[in-house]
């Protein structure tokens, strides 16, 4: 395996990703460090030498060595070959967990699959990550996009219907703080070149309660997406269905559109009955 260290820095990373702190004493900050090595494992770059995990670490050797260890003591790294790491089955384990837990996934129990039966189109259910929307299940339809959202993709916020869907929704301090961090993305994503009409072209979204989008993300792939909230009226997720573009002028858009909005509402009230039953915060999911 060649040894070269990516570059992480010119990789572009998505809002809400891990960045490896500065080392110190600071038990948060060595924990998050930690837990930052397993972001050096991606579709591209699954298989990583100690070595390599070191050097893109910027930490000293017994430190990294430490990391390495009890990450592999809790199954989150898995050793391949000598001094080869790969990520470990304990994430297999949690995954599963989560998909036998998961309140908003629960929530949606039948909706993406009635989606796809009434709509004739794929149907994605997506949760709110930090400053990122993440896809969590997903239904495909016969004719499905080859390069669908799928569960366990990550997508920044400003591009395509269940990222906007969801971006549009976050407090305005919040807007605020994401539009002064990343004006020159935002720009570049037709949403506003200030934060006036970036506030105003969210303000529009949620007065539609829906968003419409036309290979942002993926060309030639359709996007129509609503949100998804909780007990508190807190966005925590989007739903929606894709199709390829040839297949718009064939397609009923404002029926797919009260569809969607129409599968957003089921899933919330079920959202807020699911938390009041559980005892928990609003808050506490999403």
């Amino acid at each position: 395996m060649d040894n070269k260290v990516p570059d992480k820095s010119k990789r572009e990373k998505l809002p809400g990703e891990f960045v490896s702190a500065p080392e110190g004493t600071d038990n948060s900050s060595s924990l998050a460090k930690m837990l930052s090595i397993l972001d050096l494992f991606t579709v591209d770059e699954p298989v990583w030498s100690t070595i390599d995990i070191l050097s893109a670490l910027r930490a000293s050797r017994s430190t990294g060595y430490r990391y390495i260890k009890a990450l592999t003591s809790a199954g989150l790294l898995s050793a391949v070959g000598n001094g080869y790491y790969i990520l470990g089955p304990r994430i297999i384990e949690l995954d599963l967990q989560i998909r036998m837990t998961d309140p908003l996934s629960h929530a949606s129990d039948g909706v993406l699959e009635q989606l796809v039966e009434a709509t004739g189109h794929s149907a994605l259910l997506c949760m709110l990550f930090q400053n990122s929307v993440l896809c969590i299940r997903e239904c495909r339809a016969q004719l499905s996009p080859e390069k669908l959202f799928s569960r366990g993709q990550r997508r920044p916020l400003f591009s395509g219907a269940v990222s906007k869907a969801v971006l549009a929704y976050l407090p305005y301090h919040r807007l605020h703080a994401i539009f002064t961090r990343r004006r020159d993305t935002i720009n570049d994503a037709e949403l506003g070149k200030t934060w006036s009409e970036f506030r105003e072209k969210m303000a529009a979204i949620r007065s539609d309660g829906f968003v419409k989008s036309v290979g942002e993300f993926n060309p030639g792939v359709v996007g129509i997406a609503a949100p998804i909230f909780n007990a508190d009226e807190a966005i925590v997720g989007s739903i929606g269905v894709a199709f390829n573009a040839d297949e718009l002028e064939a397609t009923e858009v404002s029926r797919v559109i009260l569809l969607v909005k129409r599968a957003s509402r089921v899933v919330t009230e079920r959202m807020s009955k699911m938390e009041s039953g559980l005892g928990m915060s609003p808050r506490a999911v999403g």
